[in-house]
């Protein structure tokens, strides 16, 4: 089953956040998370197998320029995982048609992502979900 988050899920969701978004510890995504649940522009979503949470997506509307789309708003995968041991069952494929989903209720004909030029199960996954590759950008900073 697939339910959308609700504080009771906030430090299991914290904890397989803190996987994919590695320079954050999982306490200090709890805010972050805390706030997605109550934003109408944002949500998450929690796959469980049977009573454990296996995985979870968090998507949002975004209205400023999303590369390759013509339209705003749009629906925009802001991240998804699944534990090792629960992958390969088709559970994030599940919670991102629940993403589009939320999405296409909230008025969107369009949904995104992206994914890290190094992140090759990312990309696979997405070229699997039917996206299209918008772009290939690299970005640089320095100190002045």
């Amino acid at each position: 089953m697939i339910y959308k988050m609700t504080i009771n899920e906030l430090k299991y969701v914290a904890e397989m956040a803190s996987q994919i978004w590695t320079k954050h510890t999982a306490n200090e995504l709890i805010p972050e998370l805390e706030a997605s649940i109550s934003d109408n522009n944002s949500a998450i979503f929690v796959k469980y197998a049977n009573t454990t949470p296996a995985g979870f997506a968090q998507c949002s509307l975004r209205n400023d320029y999303v590369e390759g789309t013509n339209s705003s708003p749009v629906g925009y995968l802001e991240g998804i995982y699944v534990k090792p041991e629960y992958r390969n069952h088709g559970y994030a494929k599940e919670l991102l048609k629940e993403c589009e989903k939320w999405s296409a209720d909230k008025g969107c004909t369009e949904f995104a992502s992206d994914c890290e030029l190094y992140n090759t199960d990312s990309l696979e996954f997405h070229k699997n979900c039917g996206f299209t590759e918008a772009n290939r950008i690299i970005c640089f900073t320095k100190t002045i």
